[in-house]
């Protein structure tokens, strides 16, 4: 309203500052929480064999603190990137539909629906209850119903939405198939991660033969969801498609959009699903520090597991946003860029609406092979500096263990020196990661051109989706089987079978909670780029002596960049 005609260009600077704050978050609270949290376990439970959250252990309170850093911060700056760069994409689109049918609805629409979700959300918190009589009760059994009542008002209110204000049936289906592609992957993801099911059961069965086969099986499970949940992904794209089949490429890449806000019409209940599980996590915590009975210890640690799985299943969410998101801003590449090709002079069989992104040209190949490798060098970075981080925990607390009277329970570890060294490392790895993501499109643009960098989008789009669930779902399954094996499955707490399933849990640690959450907002940091930098790529061409210094000095940046993410771990004393 204030920008008018500008108005585009202003949203994709609000989605750009949103996307990348909220990847400094992954990136930060990720390294945080999992340096901690797979420290504490390697030292604490697996060497010196004491509870997960006992008192003793230097690097407890960091585990903690990193949970509220990046399960509660960090995924509410996901989930709130996700869901304004869904809202921008919506809104850029139903601009140019207005210019073409001067109708505002197109505008109005994703905003009223969004609005109805706000409030279906709250209705459904409200659902969210644990019988009385029951002395332990089933979590997700309660959350599910929240979740599906607000649903269920949802689209009850897109319906009249449809028929009073729009009048038209389209819309409805288009974020109709968004509820019900949220509803999907809630489900595929509860199935590969939740104790009840049989990938986690087993999972946990392989934990008898060694920590070798249990971290097999958790692969193959992760591969697995990674598969149904992309196809689930496409699926609903084609929807979109069917839906507004005959129409211009404009409708069908709104439907798109709108399928996008509609899986986050139930935001509200995705923020709160994930915050159960760091609350949960911290209170078993606590409860263990404080010494609970038996009976009270169980009930909070039943809920840590339902709280692996709804946080399995919010990330699976935000990666589905990504990529729904991704495909609309996809559009909206084209489309700025066909515009300013018109504005050059250049004939229009020529221009990237109609050409499209060819991967028969090699520039675009090449283009498409590097966006599909950047997932894997950001994910191998974040693990590195997860594990880097972690050597340095490990160290603390091991000469911490050696303080006299500190096993004995006389002297209290000095808890203030672990946090220290996960905040130091957290904060070091934000500005290089954040260059790779930034600089990479902007030199494949200058070096290759836009249709290659079309290509690089598609790369990264696909390899990120795949690479993020794999990565969250195998995190989730293996930490949800050592849960029931601490419940006493094959010899419990302390018994081999244990022992190598807090091997698994560790492994899988910086998967779920660091690399694999931070590939969505890595997505859409890739993608604004692009869309802000395409019109301006496109005037300059290689050969221009101020371009070639400009894409020297970039690829410097990321080579300097790469180097100091694979810095010894001493660097960081």
């Amino acid at each position: 309203m204030t920008f008018g005609i500008a108005a585009p260009d202003a949203l994709l600077g609000f989605g750009f500052g949103g996307t990348l704050l909220a990847l400094f978050m992954r990136v930060g609270g990720g390294i945080y929480t999992k340096a901690a949290d797979v420290g504490a376990d390697l030292v604490g439970k697996v060497e010196a064999g004491i509870p997960e959250d006992d008192p003793r252990n230097a690097a407890v309170i960091a585990d903690l603190v990193g949970d509220n850093v990046g399960d509660c911060a960090g995924m509410a700056a996901d989930i709130f990137e996700s869901y304004e760069v869904t809202i921008v994409s919506g809104l850029i689109l139903g601009l140019a539909l207005v210019t073409i049918t001067g109708e505002l609805k197109w505008i109005i629409f994703p905003l009223l629906v969004r609005g109805i979700g706000v409030l279906s959300s709250i209705v459904g918190t409200y659902v969210v209850k644990g019988k009385k009589d029951e002395k332990r009760g089933n979590a997700m059994k309660a959350i599910n119903k929240g979740f599906y009542t607000s649903a269920v008002i949802s689209l009850i209110a897109f319906l009249f939405l449809a028929h009073y204000y729009m009048h038209e049936w389209r819309a409805f289906l288009s974020v109709g198939v968004g509820i019900l592609l949220a509803i999907v992957l809630d489900e595929i993801t509860k199935y590969f991660t939740d104790t009840h099911y049989k990938p986690v059961k087993d999972i946990a069965k392989s934990s008898k033969t060694g920590s070798a086969t249990l971290i097999l099986k958790g692969l193959a499970v992760g591969y697995e969801a990674a598969v149904w949940q992309t196809i689930v992904i496409a699926a609903t794209i084609f929807s979109a498609i069917l839906i507004y089949w005959g129409q211009p490429v404009i409708y069908v890449l709104y439907g798109i959009a709108m399928t996008g806000i509609g899986m986050l019409t139930l935001t509200g209940n995705n923020v709160a699903m994930d915050s159960f599980g760091p609350i949960a996590d911290n209170a078993n915590g606590i409860g263990e520090m404080a010494g609970l009975d038996k009976d009270a210890r169980q009930v909070m640690a039943d809920l840590d597991a339902v709280g692996n799985t709804t946080k399995a299943i919010t990330k699976g969410v935000a990666i589905g946003s990504a990529v729904i998101a991704a495909v609309s801003l996809f559009g909206s590449f084209l489309t700025d860029v066909t515009n300013v090709q018109a504005q050059m002079g250049i004939a229009e069989n020529l221009r990237i609406a109609v050409t499209g992104i060819r991967i028969s040209v090699p520039t675009v190949f090449i283009g498409l092979l590097i966006g599909g490798a950047v997932p894997w060098l950001f994910s191998s970075l974040m693990i590195n500096a997860v594990a880097r981080a972690a050597t340095l925990i490990v160290d603390e607390v091991r000469k911490q263990f050696k303080i006299p009277g500190l096993m004995e329970g006389k002297v209290k570890p000095d808890y203030k020196q672990a946090v220290g060294i996960c905040t130091v490392a957290a904060q070091r790895e934000l500005i290089s990661l954040a260059l790779i993501a930034v600089l990479s499109p902007l030199v494949i643009g200058l070096l290759l051109g836009v249709e290659a960098l079309g290509g690089f989008l598609c790369g990264t789009i696909l390899s990120g989706q795949l690479l993020a669930v794999f990565m969250a779902n195998a995190g989730g399954a293996w930490d949800n089987a050592k849960k029931s094996i601490e419940d006493g499955l094959f010899g419990g707490k302390g018994s081999e079978a244990h022992k190598a399933s807090v091997v698994g849990d560790t492994v899988g640690d910086p998967l779920k909670d660091t690399a694999g959450p931070a590939l969505n907002p890595m997505i859409k940091v890739i993608n604004l780029v692009s869309l802000l930098a395409a019109p301006i790529l496109i005037q300059y061409h290689r050969d221009n002596p101020i371009v070639i210094v400009t894409i020297v000095v970039f690829t410097i940046l990321i080579l300097v960049s790469i180097l100091y993410s694979k810095r010894d771990a001493s660097t960081n004393l």
